[in-house]
């Protein structure tokens, strides 16, 4: 898109526009969007709410740019598992290495002590991500009877995250091919970024759902 698209926008315009892009798959044109909305305010102050920058450098390989997004946002929201779990994702594919011994990076962000996201399913999503669960684990917290539609789109959306974050291409094919097969994904939760982001995810790795 030209940069005459963006001049009459605000800037939460331009995030919107950012979104819609992505939505759509051009990560490339999303990241623009962002980038202007960025400095559209020249004291910074949005930096840390664009969150979906982040998770546009991470399907952009540029992972060392992804993390350093996330970590802007978590100083504003230390409560946030998803923008700590994207940065390990980044650190570890950074990283580049075939050597999941070194899973999670040593540098990765915590919690506060004592500290957890309220959301359910999230505290697992986390612990799976800093080695202190398994799979096995945030499979079950995704199905089992507590468990809402929500729950099973996003447990089978960050096992995806995570699988591929460690190299393992083929079990991150499945589960995500899985996550974007949820009627969450498919109905409820249409409207929520993160079913685009797994529907984006398959498209841009070329996994046939």
């Amino acid at each position: 898109s030209s940069s005459s698209d963006y001049n009459n926008m605000s800037p939460r315009m331009m995030v919107s526009k950012g979104m819609q892009l992505f939505r759509q798959g051009d990560v490339e044109g999303s990241l623009e969007a962002f980038d202007k909305a960025d400095v559209a305010v020249p004291d910074g102050s949005l930096k840390p709410f664009l969150w979906q920058r982040g998770i546009s450098y991470y399907y952009l390989d540029r992972f060392k740019e992804g993390s350093d997004q996330f970590k802007f946002d978590v100083k504003v929201n230390p409560l946030d598992v998803e923008e700590i779990v994207w940065d390990i994702a980044c650190l570890a594919r950074a990283s580049n290495s075939d050597d999941t011994s070194s899973f999670p990076p040593p540098t990765m962000m915590t919690l506060p002590k004592g500290k957890k996201d309220r959301r359910r399913i999230m505290s697992t999503v986390y612990s799976l991500f800093r080695g202190e669960a398994k799979e096995e684990d945030l499979a079950l917290a995704g199905h089992d009877a507590l468990a809402s539609k929500s729950d099973e789109f996003y447990a089978l959306f960050y096992l995806g995250l995570y699988c591929e974050a460690r190299g393992q291409m083929e079990k991150a094919e499945g589960y995500m091919k899985a996550a974007v097969k949820t009627q969450y994904a498919s109905s409820l939760g249409v409207g929520d970024y993160m079913t685009s982001c797994a529907k984006v995810h398959c498209q841009l790795r070329g996994w046939k759902v």
